[in-house]
């Protein structure tokens, strides 16, 4: 019997994209609403992707197994 392959949960991979280096990238939160009482450079800033912490690393990489 052939062994049957892993789902990737698909909610983890449309938020996270692997780098060249295989970590793991996420855009930040707090970005959708309630903008007003923001500063522009808190905005901006909220724009970039970053890169996930080390310690949140090993339990999501499990949620996307072919990345």
């Amino acid at each position: 019997m052939a062994k049957q392959k892993m789902k990737t949960k698909r909610s983890a991979a449309k938020r996270f994209k692997v780098t060249g280096t295989g970590k793991l990238v996420k855009m930040k939160a707090y970005k959708s609403h309630i903008l007003t009482k923001k500063s522009a450079k808190r905005k901006r800033n909220l724009r970039k992707a970053t890169v996930i912490d080390e310690s949140n690393e090993k339990p999501m990489k499990r949620l996307l197994p072919y990345s």
